[in-house]
């Protein structure tokens, strides 16, 4: 039972599906949640500032792979969504939820640029009877020290007058079990009213829904799953160097370990991290256990390690084409498969291959990359020098042309037997060809 006149009629129209959803941010996060909102009955109303997005739904059309252009289509057609590049609408909308990014700076501190933002545009036009949830990923204490007050700065009060929650998103791209529909909903309120007011809003469009004692327990819930990846990531990375050093094969290590029913969960090593959470949420974990003088050590080392992969993934490399042709780096073809941070996706935010690319570069390899995700490499804030570049065919010409073919991510529309049988030297960091007999490819 809520407490405010407020709360009261607002939940009224959230059960009775009058609400009007507003959802700033249209990306993985955003786009799916609107979409979420529109198929349980509301009216949902995107905000971003980029037009190619906005027209792309109001066109009908998505531009996310695990969001289907026929529920686009058919929600525009039912005038159940719609996108906006005017946040002065911000005001007609009843809840509104904050799907922004949250990147690092180049000093990993917490760059919270985008959510400040977005906070300043919804206090602009915040009136009574408004419900507001940060989704972005964010340091605990984010929603009542930043956020809170921008927001009450115009003399409305949380709790009374607007409602105010966090509510971390764990969307998975490429996830074909798990979407934003069927993953639990972690729920924190600034009061009990913003909790029972954000649990009805998302129980018509979410099928779980877990409520904890605070915002920053929600926030913390967000980096500590992200961080436990982290740091056994970094682990299993750690194993991997040893295995090399060993002449084991870790990949048949961590398969045999992940028999056993209990005690161990699998993860596999890589060329490094990638996405927009796992290489970032731990930094703000860290970043934020400063302000109270304690230390995050295993965080700390899991980056140190990860971050270094792509290193150890070049001097396999350098290894295996001294060994294989006699040269080293320098003046050699590489074709580096997968510029995608993650299989199946076309999200290269941290992607490994990015490093692997300027890697390759300095050491004066001339380097192409061939990514069916990818066709041509799109402006990126910290690589602007790679923007333009075209995914080249995998043909067996263009394969046989190359000194060496680089695996940094195992796209499951990629024909890999195509690539071993027509390269000359295949360096495999996903394990990928493990079942393909040949001994031209190397494991990195």
């Amino acid at each position: 039972m809520v407490r405010s006149a407020n709360a009261a009629s607002l939940l009224e129209l959230i059960r009775s599906r009058r609400a009007k959803t507003g959802v700033i941010g249209l990306g993985y996060v955003g786009l799916p949640l609107a979409v979420e909102f529109g198929r349980a009955g509301y009216t949902a109303i995107g905000f971003d500032l980029d037009t190619r997005k906005v027209n792309a739904i109001n066109e009908g059309r998505s531009y996310i792979d695990d969001v289907p252009t026929a529920h686009v289509a058919e929600l525009k057609a039912a005038n159940r969504l719609r996108a906006t590049t005017d946040f002065d609408l911000l005001a007609e909308v009843d809840t509104i939820n904050i799907c922004v990014p949250t990147p690092l700076r180049k000093t990993k501190d917490p760059d919270m640029s985008y959510i400040v933002t977005s906070a300043e545009e919804i206090a602009k036009r915040l009136r009574p009877g408004q419900l507001v949830i940060l989704e972005s990923t964010t340091y605990p204490g984010t929603t009542d020290e930043l956020v809170l007050p921008m927001l009450e700065q115009g003399g409305l009060k949380v709790g009374q007058d607007f409602f105010l929650a966090f509510s971390p998103e764990r969307v998975d791209p490429s996830n074909r079990s798990f979407n934003t529909h069927n993953i639990p909903k972690v729920i924190g309120g600034m009061t009990e009213d913003c909790t029972a007011l954000s649990a009805a809003l998302y129980d018509g469009a979410i099928s779980t829904i877990v409520p904890v004692s605070s915002p920053r327990v929600a926030e913390m819930v967000k980096l500590l799953e992200n961080t436990f990846r982290a740091v056994n990531i970094g682990l299993v990375n750690e194993i991997a160097l040893m295995c090399d050093r060993l002449g084991i094969d870790v990949w048949e290590v961590v398969q045999a370990a992940a028999t056993k029913p209990f005690g161990f969960m699998p993860f596999y090593p890589g060329p490094g991290l990638g996405g927009h959470c796992i290489p970032i949420d731990p930094f703000y974990l860290s970043w934020k256990a400063k302000e109270f003088e304690t230390s995050t050590r295993f965080i700390e080392l899991a980056g140190q390690i990860n971050t270094a992969m792509p290193n150890y993934v070049i001097a396999r490399l350098a290894e295996a084409l001294d060994r294989r042709t006699g040269r080293g780096l320098n003046g050699a073809k590489i074709l580096l498969i997968g510029m995608a941070y993650k299989k199946n996706v076309d999200d290269m935010r941290e992607s490994p291959a990015r490093k692997l690319t300027l890697l390759l570069e300095d050491r004066g390899s001339a380097v192409d990359y061939h990514d069916p995700h990818i066709p041509e490499i799109p402006m990126i804030r910290d690589h602007p020098e790679l923007a333009g570049r075209k995914s080249v065919d995998l043909t067996p010409a263009n394969l046989a042309g190359y000194d060496a073919v680089l695996i940094a991510t195992d796209h499951d529309d990629v024909d890999w037997p195509l690539v071993v049988e027509h390269s000359k030297l295949v360096v495999d960091t996903r394990n990928v060809c493990a079942k393909i007999a040949s001994d031209k490819v190397v494991r990195a």
